[in-house]
């Protein structure tokens, strides 16, 4: 794992003007050994395809070719940032490459080869519509390494009976392994963000948890977690659902039941509503 002599991050954001800016949820990560950290998470990277999203100056974007990834490429919506990309590519030829474009409308599985893995340091303010493009073909990735504001990545890793338990924890676990890494304190960044960061890998499942589709899923938790201080009887009534008939307590609240048992739920509501 070893790269060109690149100049301090601090002397490339000093260069290009590149303060954060708080619009675009940009918390700079310059501290190289926990960018090598992160990009180790899940796991080697030699020879890998990779997508990062929203790079800024090129911190992880660094770490990860130094750990020997084939390829990457990067999408940064920030014009500032595409001049300081283009010198770190000049260092490592024919390995990085710069989108310069929204990733919420850039579909990344069209970016590279399989197998692909996405790490990214995410941007605050576009973190879980990002993750549900992704888990919408998340077969097309080997895994996902991501950064998100700790109280997300609870939710992403929240078990049922528990107060992050939701939406999110559902529609990720019913396609994903969720592992939660580690904690980033909100100190490591520049500037530093009001809430403490977490990095989470996802490893998509071979098959989804339980059958059904994601339309039906999304539906049923929509409504369940709505109300989630109803029991299912009334939270699913605008539904017409009756849970009896899908085998789960009528009394039951959302945040009682399993992956597997929304996905009765979702089943129960789509042949009700056929596409």
């Amino acid at each position: 794992m070893t790269g060109p002599d690149l100049p301090p991050l601090r002397e490339v954001i000093a260069k290009h003007g590149l303060s954060a800016r708080h619009g675009l949820g940009q918390h700079f990560l310059l501290d190289s050994n926990l960018c090598r950290r992160i990009a180790l998470t899940g796991g080697p990277l030699e020879g890998r395809q990779v997508i990062e999203v929203g790079p800024g100056p090129g911190g992880l974007t660094r770490a990860i070719l130094e750990c020997d990834a084939g390829r990457l490429v990067a999408i940064e919506k920030d014009r500032r940032c595409i001049d300081a990309l283009n010198e770190l590519a000049g260092h490592f030829p024919g390995r990085l490459e710069i989108i310069e474009g929204d990733a919420l409308e850039t579909d990344a599985a069209e970016l590279t080869d399989a197998p692909r893995r996405v790490i990214a340091n995410l941007p605050y303010n576009v973190a879980t519509p990002l993750l549900l493009n992704w888990l919408r073909n998340v077969k097309a990735y080997e895994s996902l390494t991501l950064m998100f504001q700790t109280e997300v990545a609870e939710r992403l890793a929240a078990k049922p009976r528990t107060k992050a338990y939701g939406r999110l924890s559902i529609m990720t676990q019913w396609l994903c392994e969720v592992r939660f890494a580690f904690n980033i304190d909100k100190r490591a960044f520049t500037p530093p963000p009001k809430v403490m960061s977490s990095v989470v890998v996802l490893t998509p499942r071979p098959q989804p948890l339980a059958p059904a589709s994601w339309r039906a899923l999304e539906k049923v938790t929509a409504a369940a977690f709505g109300q989630r201080r109803k029991m299912l009887r009334s939270s699913l009534k605008t539904l017409g659902i009756d849970p009896a008939e899908a085998g789960i307590p009528p009394q039951a609240r959302a945040e009682e039941l399993d992956v597997p048992a929304f996905c009765a739920l979702a089943n129960a509501w789509e042949k009700a509503n056929p596409a």
